[in-house]
């Protein structure tokens, strides 16, 4: 089944004018493609069929060659409190991919991947342990933020969008695969068919510095967000071994351009591990570090993995470590941590469906 499955064209690959070019190609006008896009886009559509605007045999031969949901369900698991919900999604060639979504009060959140594993291998993270497969299409990407739209719906305001956040957040490190992410951006922030915000949508980073500095040159509006979880290269290059090729200063220095080129305020990511990375001197450090340049600090008290020696910071530590940032005058907030009892933690739901031969 995943055989045929890979023939099929994954109509989220196209942009709106490529959308048009494979069109002609089959001898409609341009105004089908108009339509088709927003079937796509805009209607969400899961099958040909509600396409009721295109004629018979478009719809016909799209069922024939297309796939309207590349993506296959695995598993869903949802959180006791109904908040979260965590989705293993199997590609057309059988490779598995997690998306997470968060409903808050007024917003609901798309946590989406952008590979099949993870080449960074951080320390702390299950992605990371279960090795790198492959990069994923631009379709694949915006396939996941289509799927999770729809499952939104319900929890939506009738005149509202579904989705009010995309976070590229998920399974792998984005700018290691920036041509397919930017390509989905540029489909997903059409003003003609999805319509998200650019500042709507976070990029997530371990600190791949050429993937900064490429990304400060972009028109988008996108947010940024750097996994950086150590304030000095010591720790780093043990909790994430790509501050080896990039250490603490480059990325500071990354960081700076980027900010000078979009005046935009960064955020910084930081799990915060027991007795590993959550001293008030580290917090001092962290401060020291991004003295002068427009941060948020985001901390999160880490996912507990199996086979894992780090645990969360307890709240006395994170307490501490948060007075530490304020004092020196270092914006920061305390994530709140959903989603534990579904393994809303990149790779952990994943790590339980590999075979050996995945690892």
């Amino acid at each position: 089944m995943s055989e045929d499955r890979t023939r099929l064209l994954n109509l989220y690959e196209y942009t709106r004018s490529e959308l048009t070019e494979l069109l002609s190609e089959w001898g409609q006008p341009a105004y089908r493609a108009e339509q088709l896009w927003q079937w796509l886009y805009e209607h969400l559509a899961a099958d040909f069929a509600e396409m009721t605007n295109l004629p018979r045999q478009l719809r016909d031969h799209l069922a024939r060659h297309a796939a309207i949901q590349p993506l296959r369900v695995l598993e869903e698991l949802v959180s006791r409190d109904q908040l979260t919900r965590k989705y293993l999604l199997e590609l057309p060639d059988g490779e598995t991919i997690e998306s997470v979504l968060m409903l808050y009060e007024r917003r609901r959140t798309a946590c989406i991947s952008t590979q099949v594993g993870c080449p960074i291998r951080c320390d702390f993270c299950a992605t990371g342990k279960s090795g790198f497969r492959r990069n994923l299409t631009a379709g694949e990407i915006v396939a996941q933020v289509i799927y999770i739209a729809r499952a939104a719906r319900p929890f939506a305001p009738a005149d509202a969008r579904p989705l009010t956040n995309v976070v590229y957040m998920g399974m792998g490190e984005p700018l290691l695969n920036l041509d397919a992410v930017l390509k989905s951006l540029r489909i997903l922030t059409d003003p003609k068919g999805f319509n998200m915000g650019d500042r709507h949508i976070t990029i997530s980073t371990a600190g791949v510095v050429p993937g900064i500095l490429r990304l400060a040159e972009e028109p988008m509006q996108v947010r940024l967000a750097i996994s950086l979880h150590a304030p000095t290269d010591e720790l780093r290059d043990k909790l994430v071994p790509l501050n080896r090729r990039y250490p603490i200063a480059q990325v500071r220095q990354a960081l700076q351009t980027y900010f000078e080129h979009t005046g935009r305020r960064i955020t910084i990511e930081y799990a915060l591990i027991k007795e590993v990375n959550d001293h008030r001197a580290q917090a001092a450090e962290l401060a020291q570090l991004f003295a002068g340049l427009p941060v948020h600090v985001n901390l999160i008290p880490v996912n507990p993995v199996e086979d894992s020696p780090y645990r969360p910071s307890p709240p006395s530590r994170v307490k501490v470590f948060v007075e530490e940032l304020e004092r020196h005058h270092i914006p920061c907030s305390v994530r709140l941590r959903r989603g534990l009892d579904v393994q809303a933690g990149c790779g952990q739901l994943r790590s339980r469906h590999l075979t050996p031969t995945a690892s």
